[in-house]
């Protein structure tokens, strides 16, 4: 079968990519298919090397799934580039998928780890790493709102940048007038990002009497997402 190879953003995080290579392990298991991890900056093996290996051990085609969770810059721009340079570089047959986005998929992926982590009655502020474009924003929006359905938690969104109201004191404001609150990232892996945030989460507790509490970046939470789309494309390079 079409191999998979995974992108993600890359990080400068000690750990960003070992959470990577567990997810595209995992997401190749539940398709059968060889699997490996690039990524755009910051991290290797690039797009280009990943394929290069891949063509090294006899691998003609494979499908490129996006770790990214909007269709903002790094989609629209840095993706393609990168895609082309694969190409060019190692021969192979590349077939960009859809990257993970804020639909069902991931509203299941999300709703089953506040299963899992969050208190009882529990506010929650879901926390992706932010962005300037308004459409990618509006989907983060509903997606937050479509998980508060499904798991009948308030829910609102807290980006970690953005100026006012995002990051650290974003969510000391949303602590304030909640017995409880769950911080549930809207990360792949491990992130300097979300590690500033994680770690005031004790001082936000003194400060304010609110328990607060986090789950962990998804990781193989994904792998499903993942598959599906590697499966999307497959059926038609047959």
């Amino acid at each position: 079968m079409t191999a998979l190879i995974t992108l993600s953003h890359g990080s400068r995080h000690p750990g960003a990519e070992a959470g990577v290579r567990r997810l595209t392990r995992a997401a190749g298991e539940l398709l059968d298919v060889a699997a490996v991890a690039a990524h755009l900056d910051f991290t290797e093996p690039s797009l280009p090397d990943a394929a290069r290996a891949l063509a090294e051990c006899g691998h003609r085609a494979a499908v490129v799934v996006p770790l990214l969770f909007t269709h903002a810059f790094h989609a629209r721009h840095d993706v393609p580039a990168a895609l082309v340079e694969a190409r060019h570089a190692s021969g192979l047959d590349l077939h960009l998928a859809d990257g993970l986005g804020t639909g069902d998929l991931v509203a299941e992926v999300l709703t089953a780890r506040l299963a899992l982590d969050a208190p009882d009655g529990a506010h929650v502020v879901l926390y992706p790493v932010g962005t300037s474009d308004a459409a990618a924003a509006a989907g983060v929006e509903k997606l937050a709102a479509n998980v508060g359905e499904r798991s009948g938690h308030s829910i609102q969104v807290v980006p970690a940048t953005g100026g006012r109201g995002s990051g650290g004191a974003g969510v000391l404001e949303a602590a304030t007038g909640h017995d409880a609150v769950h911080l549930l990232p809207l990360f792949v892996t491990d992130g300097l990002l979300l590690d500033q945030v994680t770690g005031q989460l004790g001082r936000m507790q003194a400060a304010t009497g609110t328990r607060l509490t986090s789950s962990p970046p998804l990781t193989t939470d994904l792998a499903r997402v993942v598959a599906r789309r590697h499966s999307a494309v497959t059926p038609a390079l047959t």
